[in-house]
């Protein structure tokens, strides 16, 4: 759509003429979201009206909001495997989308233990990088001066493998990085990274850690923004900090790259970057080699500006120390995507984590809304539901998001949670309240409580040959330590205490329960090391008891009370960790590859 040069823009003054056309595009898509959004919807069914899918359904060409609405039916990704799966195998045909299925995108959640995939075309890199187009623009009204310096970003690719088919399945964040988009995008003063793209590239963890830390001690003067995708990421990075200081002291004294770098194109690119620089070494050692981290990042990045780094839903756990290790700086989210589709950005990202609200852009796909109450019952497919368009949802109200894109998905239910918070023209604004059904979350991984039933259930076999069985049970997401981890509290009936199970059997307990889980969680304990060791902590008997006391004297009903499966309440968790008994851990770490499968 064309963009009125003459139009203003309220969200303030610009900082260049790029800036400002990026700012005038926020403004005519805003204001126009009831038609932006009908256009979307018609081109992607013009589109696609000879594909497979959309001809099951008699749309007979059809481009209409109501004849979409009452012919086509709202899915999950279990309904869409069967024909997933057939594009992966190898089927060419226009299944899903006119246009060739170029890749697949794998999310971070899970069907049957695995990740899922994602049918996309190559188009879709044009409307992500017309998102990330927008980022810094918006930025810019409320941080000056950031084309002065560089940005410390922790960014990584992660494994990925090709279906039966020959088509490549990686998470979206790799396909974008591993993109000519990213690899040959124009200079932008306002987004100079400290990270050579050699380093982001890189699929060995340590070795792209490594380097880019470095990079960001080499340049630590000229660092105006530290971020990662997400808040845990980094937070991993503080850690390799803290674990690996020394050597990078050393690098940078010497001039001479840590042996452990054998990549060649890293090692190529490193030797132009690296000298010899004692001062600098010596103030990391002396930054580094105490115990009190706290400010960490203004200390060692003086002129650090914010972190950006997402620390709504899951990510919020990591808000205190995020804001321990950053000395107070602010804690900035810019945008909100996912593996299906890339959706909005905040209009103002250094606005406190709690009032986090994105205005989704109306042309990056038609969305829909389902009214979301939590103690609803389920809707059954006999009564459809009753969706809402993006422009008709009411403020204060929860939806789960509905989604079609140009890729070919059609009233699929994404599984995210939002609150409408605002308005900005006539664009909603949403805060993401959760993911739908997630219990446990460190990273990326998304357990759900029937996964983690049958993890409990796999694990507590090996309790049988002791006549000991798992009576209750509570998990708990540990994000003290870093990294985080997955605790249990388990309380067991040992029917002969002459023969309860062994620490060793305990701690068996604990690795059986990780193969169980699904692939994302096993890559990032193996592969990203950004999830640590699962943990049990045994109860003494009757902790459970005295834990529903606790609920019924803060106003619970005894005959409603369940035990709740995932706890974040501090009172609670003080309460189970006065009661703990015996400590376990995974004495090693699952199996895991790359092609997703169970070794």
């Amino acid at each position: 759509m064309a963009v009125d040069s003459q139009l203003s823009s309220p969200l303030g003054p610009t900082a260049c003429d790029k800036d400002s056309k990026a700012l005038q595009f926020i403004e005519v898509m805003t204001r126009e979201t009831g038609a932006v959004q009908e256009r979307v919807l018609g081109e992607i069914l013009i589109r696609n009206a000879e594909t497979e899918y959309l001809r099951r359904f008699q749309l007979n060409g059809a481009t209409d909001r109501d004849t979409f609405k009452s012919k086509v039916p709202v899915v999950t990704y279990e309904d869409l495997q069967p024909d997933i799966q057939r594009i992966a195998n190898g089927d060419r045909s226009p299944i899903f989308s006119a246009h060739p299925i170029s890749e697949f995108l794998t999310s971070s959640g899970t069907s049957a233990g695995e990740r899922k995939l994602m049918p996309t075309i190559h188009e879709e890199l044009d409307r992500r990088q017309l998102l990330y187009s927008l980022l810094m623009p918006v930025m810019n009204q409320y941080v000056s001066g950031l084309d002065k310096g560089k940005g410390l970003y922790f960014l990584f690719v992660k494994a990925e493998t090709k279906t039966p088919g020959g088509l490549l399945a990686r998470p979206v964040l790799t396909s974008y990085y591993r993109s000519e988009h990213f690899k040959t995008r124009p200079y932008d003063p306002y987004n100079v990274y400290t990270s050579p793209n050699e380093a982001i590239l890189c699929a060995d963890s340590f070795q792209s850690m490594y380097t880019q830390m470095l990079c960001g001690l080499l340049m630590r003067e000229e660092v105006l923004r530290v971020g990662a995708v997400f808040a845990s990421g980094l937070l991993r990075a503080i850690r390799f900090l803290q674990l690996h200081w020394q050597q990078l002291a050393h690098d940078i004294s010497t001039g001479a790259l840590n042996p452990k770098i054998t990549d060649p194109s890293l090692r190529d690119c490193m030797s132009k970057i690296i000298k010899p620089n004692p001062e600098l070494s010596k103030f990391i050692t002396q930054e580094c080699s105490g115990e009190n981290w706290e400010g960490i990042i203004t200390r060692v990045w003086p002129n650090t500006k914010y972190l950006d780094v997402i620390v709504t839903g899951a990510m919020a756990q990591y808000i205190p120390i995020l804001e321990y290790y950053g000395g107070g700086l602010p804690l900035s989210c810019t945008m909100y995507a996912s593996s299906e589709c890339y959706f909005g950005l905040n209009l103002k990202p250094m606005s406190s984590p709690s009032e986090v609200s994105y205005t989704i852009m109306p042309n990056m796909c038609y969305c829909e809304f389902l009214p979301h109450e939590p103690d609803a019952p389920a809707v059954s497919r006999d009564s459809p539901p009753q969706l809402v368009d993006l422009a008709d949802v009411e403020v204060g109200k929860q939806y789960e998001l509905i989604i079609t894109t140009y890729a070919g998905l059609c009233r699929y239910r994404v599984g995210d949670i939002l609150q409408v918070t605002d308005f900005y023209n006539s664009a909603p604004q949403f805060r993401f309240i959760r993911r739908k059904n997630v219990l446990l979350s460190i990273d990326s991984d998304k357990t759900d409580e029937a996964e983690l039933q049958k993890a409990i259930d796999n694990a507590s076999a090996l309790l049988k040959e002791f006549n000991t069985s798992v009576v209750e049970y509570m998990s708990y997401a540990d994000t003290k330590s870093i990294p985080g981890h997955y605790v249990l509290y388990w309380e067991l009936l040992v029917k002969d205490p002459a023969n309860s199970p062994t620490h060793e059997v305990l701690n068996r307990c604990c690795l059986d329960m990780e193969e169980s889980l699904n692939s994302v969680y096993r890559q990032s304990r193996v592969a990203d090391n950004s999830i640590g060791p699962l943990e049990i902590r045994v109860l003494d008997n009757g902790t459970f008891e005295e834990l529903m006391d606790y609920a019924i004297s803060r106003g619970a009903s005894i005959n409603q009370y369940k035990v709740p499966r995932c706890v974040n309440s501090s009172p609670i968790v003080e309460l189970l960790d006065s009661r703990v008994a015996s400590v376990h851990f995974s004495p090693e770490p699952p199996q895991w590859n790359p092609e997703g499968r169970r070794c």
